[in-house]
């Protein structure tokens, strides 16, 4: 079984309870409550470059494409 994503394999496994079980024990992906995955630009998703001071939550491209409409000037 190849697929991108495991739910896919879960529906191709469906009626196989012994493999059903060994598949979820050892394929399905960790639920993270720390780190740097849990943090996502709300704007598009990226966890990657985010800035959460003063609220923000945003990647370090969303931030730079509304940085003025925020209220930040750019210093030169």
């Amino acid at each position: 079984m190849t697929t991108s994503h495991h739910s896919k394999v879960l529906k191709q496994i469906g009626n196989k309870p012994g493999k059903h079980a060994k598949y979820l024990k050892h394929n399905v992906p960790k639920v993270r409550k720390t780190g740097d995955v849990t943090r996502k630009c709300l704007r598009c998703g990226r966890t990657g470059a985010h800035i959460r001071r003063y609220g923000l939550h945003l990647c370090r491209q969303c931030f730079r494409d509304n940085a003025t409409k925020l209220g930040f000037k750019q210093y030169k």
